[in-house]
C-alpha cells in the first residue's frame, strides 16, 4: 500500500511565501515523476509543477519564476516553494506520485489561501 502525505498549507497573505511538502512511503518500487497540482473551486484540477527522477521540471505558465519544486529521491520527497503568492494561487493542492509502471497515486491534499 501507497500512501502519499502533503504537509504545509496554509493562510498567507499576497505577497508571501509557503512551502508544501510531500512523503510518499509505502510498497513503490521507484517514482518515475513527481509533481503538485491544484484545483480551485469549481474549477478541474490543473498541473502547478512537476519533477522527474532526474531532476526535469516543467512548470504552469502562471508559476514560472515564482514556484520552484524539488526532490529527494532517497527519501521519496518532494516540496514546492512558493513565493509571491496571488490570490489566484488559492486552491487545493494536491501531491501526485507517478511510478515507474505508470500507477498514478494521489494525496489528500492541502489548503493554500492567499488573501489580497
Amino acid at each position: 500500500q501507497v500512501q502519499v502525505v502533503e504537509s504545509g498549507g496554509g493562510l498567507v497573505q499576497a505577497g508571501g511565501s509557503l512551502r508544501l511538502s510531500c512523503t510518499v512511503s509505502g510498497s513503490i518500487f521507484s517514482i518515475k515523476t513527481m509533481g503538485w497540482y491544484r484545483q480551485a473551486p469549481g474549477k478541474q484540477r490543473d498541473m502547478v509543477a512537476t519533477i522527474t527522477s532526474g531532476g526535469d521540471t516543467n512548470y504552469a505558465d502562471s508559476v514560472k519564476g515564482r514556484f520552484t519544486i524539488s526532490r529527494n529521491n532517497a527519501k521519496n520527497t518532494v516540496d514546492l516553494h512558493m513565493n509571491s503568492l496571488k490570490p489566484e494561487d488559492t486552491a487545493v493542492y494536491y501531491c501526485k506520485a507517478l511510478s515507474s509502471i505508470l500507477n498514478a497515486y494521489w494525496g489528500q491534499g492541502t489548503q493554500v489561501t492567499v488573501s489580497s
